[in-house]
């Protein structure tokens, strides 16, 4: 592909749903290059040489891609996680990182629901009763509503919010632990602030996190926090890997310290084949997939390609920017 000296160029990494395709096709002033995620440890460094701009899903973006990546104006990734790029060093060369915004917000937030649903109703023992022709033990183990039941919602960001609003509409007397979100908006959308994580454990029937992954959050729920909760409630992560300790999650899966849990997350991905949580019943997975469905797919390729073409007119879309500080 030849690209003439007014022209801008952007690097695909991995893939793109058409549905981004098809904005790049009204553009005669941008060319682009599909980078497969089978080529990336051979070729991602020398194909950065000529970009303007990358797509990234989980590829990495950090100081070493920064140093051969001379005329870089933006980094977009096809999400809202970015914990694979290294903000400062963008920030330092004035170059945005972008995001898809809420694009995915209300998938993830359906996501948990479903992981809420399928955890309180004991959804693998279930299914196995019927398989195994096990039908007379399936009283053996009682189903929880949720309706009537507490949750506490780790975040009330773009997803967690979403999933307050649907938690408050199952009836769930929701609690919020979010330092960044004032109590009277908390309290709009039908739920209640708290500030200690461990006081308000020992109350409530589910978790729900939501938060980043940061320092201040890794291992967040570690032995004490888990032991803080009832040996009936359910915890789910749809947020990131670390959050939880997956050690501790286990032996209080494995002692009745803690009845069910729904991993989206893992802290290492694709996990290792032997983590012994997969051995458990009481625990549903999904493959780090709460925020990919056909339709958020599509928004999230629009957006991001609104993102990058915003950046090459010289108008930011300055609200999905991750370092807007460099925007003054």
């Amino acid at each position: 592909m030849s690209t003439g000296k007014n022209r801008k160029k952007i690097l695909i990494v991995g893939w793109m749903p058409p549905a981004g395709m098809e904005v790049l096709k009204k553009r005669d002033d941008v060319d682009y290059e599909v980078l497969p995620l089978a080529e990336v440890a051979g070729s991602y460094h020398k194909k950065l040489a000529d970009a303007n701009a990358v797509t990234l899903g989980g590829t990495p973006y950090r100081q070493a891609e920064l140093d051969v990546s001379p005329v870089m104006e933006v980094v977009a990734r096809l999400g809202v996680g970015f914990d694979a790029v290294e903000v400062p060093a963008l920030s330092k060369r004035k170059i945005p990182l972008m995001t898809t915004g809420i694009a995915n917000s209300v998938s993830v937030a359906e996501h948990a629901m479903y992981m809420l649903l399928a955890s309180a109703r004991l959804t693998r023992k279930m299914d196995r009763f019927v398989r195994e022709n096990a039908w007379h033990e399936r009283l053996s183990d009682p189903l929880v509503d949720l309706a009537g039941k507490s949750i506490l919602v780790v975040g009330m960001g773009r997803i967690g919010s979403r999933t307050v609003k649907r938690c408050v509409a199952f009836e769930m007397d929701t609690y919020v632990l979010d330092p960044n979100i004032p109590a009277a908006d908390i309290a709009k959308a039908g739920a209640k602030k708290v500030t200690d994580l461990r006081a308000i454990l020992p109350k409530v029937d589910f978790v729900s996190i939501h938060c980043p992954r940061s320092p201040e959050t890794i291992n967040m729920f570690d032995a004490g926090a888990l032991a803080c909760m009832k040996p009936d409630a359910f915890l789910v992560n749809t947020a990131r890997g670390g959050i939880v300790n997956e050690d501790a999650l286990y032996a209080a899966l494995t002692s009745g310290k803690l009845r069910g849990a729904g991993l989206d997350v893992l802290d290492r991905e694709p996990p290792d084949p032997s983590n012994k949580l997969f051995g458990l019943e009481n625990v549903i997975f999904s493959p780090h997939m709460a925020g990919v469905t056909k339709e958020s797919n599509d928004r999230m390729a629009i957006a991001v390609m609104e993102n990058i073409l915003s950046v090459f007119d010289g108008k930011p879309i300055v609200e999905r920017c991750v370092n807007r500080e460099i925007y003054g």
